[in-house]
């Protein structure tokens, strides 16, 4: 085990202050924020507690004491502790399920008198170290045997599952940040890359619902074709035997003039048939093939394949047993259904807001959206359209240039740290912050489907705030601790 034979006193003198000079900006760039979205025409003060602002501002103060706590704890109860944290948290969140109250469907809030608490957002810390520990536990190499991929999956998806039966969706899906982390420590580009294939075809598939070609969706006629090209660029580009490729590209190209020529004379067969029987020639043909060449990539390739078929297919399944409020959202943000007044309303007004900011803004407690209260929740999750009608494109560019910062600099904390446990978590705290922020900003701005993102240090909240604190300042302490760490 790690020595870790720094005292507390060291802390202060190794501590990053770069990094909590950017949490103390952005903290206070939020509580302004705050104001500024909340505020009416009685005057109140910023820091009055019957302002969301003055809330936020005692949230914050409680955020230095419980950060401070945290720098003083040695670092290596951190790792020591990692899974009892974790197994708490899992607990919790179990046990959140059955006591919280409903809130708009959902049961994710405990409540303490006047206080609400949400656990999802404390697991994270308690994920990422648990994820820190796996990793650096004796001999542990991810690549190494299944059940290393098996052991990294159950812990990033037990605690999303929980969540999920909370009804929470938004806050499950931040855990996926996390398979950033298992990229970064030896996890093949393949998956990342059958993720990208997967969003891409949901969203095709979803969105061009028509029936225009040849008996068969829009969408799915276009999703076939996107396999067919993907079959080709993989055969070329991943396992490189071009003679296969040449002989599928051939056969595609074949089959492909013979059904045009067909469809002309109205004498072609439906869609489904035509290409599940192609495409399923040029599956066989490589299997065949993998009886002597290098099996394990042409078997990749065609294992994408039929998951990428079988995923088409189940879609629309899929997209019917979604809540019926998330399936308009994910219409609305895809641009399937106009509902400016309904589900799009937000969004909608949200780019009015930020659009009639300009380049410099209305000016500090002059944003009419802003005032007229015309964006709900625009405190919390659409904080930033508040920037950006009062600060104009200017306000918006260093909030986002502050995110960068950060996250730039989180990654540079990782990449220093003597320990696997170490750069471990700084790229959960990194990959969360990523996820955050773009989606935060991306369903403001109309390309992302609202999902209850907060914008890390900016949306009114004690345990947005307290969770991301909590995070970064464990980081922190353990980077503290870095050059008095002697590793074996």
């Amino acid at each position: 085990m790690a020595d870790y034979r720094n005292s507390n006193s060291d802390t202060l003198k190794h501590l990053d202050w770069f990094t909590i000079i950017l949490y103390l900006l952005l903290v206070t760039a939020g509580v302004i924020s705050i104001y500024a979205a909340s505020y009416d025409f009685d005057n109140a003060s910023i820091f009055s507690f019957e302002e969301f602002s003055g809330k936020q501002i005692r949230w914050i103060g409680l955020s230095l004491i419980l950060g401070t706590v945290l720098l003083i704890i040695d670092a290596r109860m951190y790792e020591t502790y990692a899974y009892p944290i974790y197994f708490a948290m899992l607990i919790l969140l179990l046990v959140t399920i059955f006591i919280a109250p409903d809130i708009k469907g959902s049961r994710s809030w405990l409540k303490f008198g006047p206080v609400s608490l949400q656990p999802a957002e404390f697991a994270k810390f308690a994920t990422a170290l648990a994820m820190a520990k796996l990793f650096s536990s004796y001999n542990f190499n991810l690549n190494a045997k299944g059940s290393n991929y098996l052991k990294a999956l159950a812990i990033i998806f037990v605690p999303i599952l929980l969540i999920l039966a909370q009804k929470e969706t938004g806050s499950a899906l931040a855990y996926l940040a996390l398979f950033f982390v298992l990229y970064r420590e030896g996890m093949s580009w393949l998956v990342l890359f059958a993720a990208l294939v997967a969003v891409v075809i949901f969203v095709v598939a979803i969105k061009f619902t028509e029936t225009a070609v040849i008996g068969m969706p829009t969408g799915e006629f276009a999703v076939m074709v996107m396999v067919m090209c993907l079959m080709t660029g993989m055969l070329v580009l991943y396992v490189k035997r071009f003679e296969i490729a040449r002989n599928v590209f051939l056969w595609f190209a074949g089959t492909t003039i013979i059904e045009a020529v067909l469809a002309h004379w109205d004498l072609h067969v439906t869609g489904y048939v035509y290409f599940l029987s192609v495409i399923g020639v040029a599956v066989g043909y490589c299997l065949f093939e993998m009886l002597r060449v290098e099996a394990k990539k042409l078997g990749i390739t065609v294992l994408t394949v039929v998951l990428s078929i079988g995923f088409m297919l189940s879609v629309n399944v899929v997209f019917s047993h979604m809540m019926p409020h998330q399936q308009k959202r994910i219409q609305v943000s895809l641009g399937i259904v106009d509902d400016p007044r309904g589900d799009g309303y937000n969004v909608n007004q949200a780019k009015i807001a930020i659009g009639s900011g300009g380049a410099t803004g209305k000016g500090f407690l002059k944003g009419t959206q802003t005032k007229l209260k015309y964006v709900p929740e625009q405190h919390t999750d659409f904080i930033f359209c508040t920037i950006g009608e009062e600060e104009g494109f200017l306000g918006t560019s260093l909030v986002i240039l502050l995110f960068l910062m950060l996250i730039l600099r989180v990654i540079s904390l990782a990449e220093r740290q003597p320990t696997t446990f170490g750069r471990v978590y700084a790229y959960c705290v990194a990959s969360y912050l990523i996820f955050h922020f773009c989606i935060n900003i991306g369903m403001v701005i109309g390309v992302c489907p609202v999902i209850g993102i907060p914008l890390p240090f900016f949306s009114y909240g004690g345990s947005s705030l307290w969770g991301f604190t909590i995070l970064l300042f464990i980081l922190l302490r353990i980077d503290a601790s870095r050059s008095s760490r002697l590793t074996q």
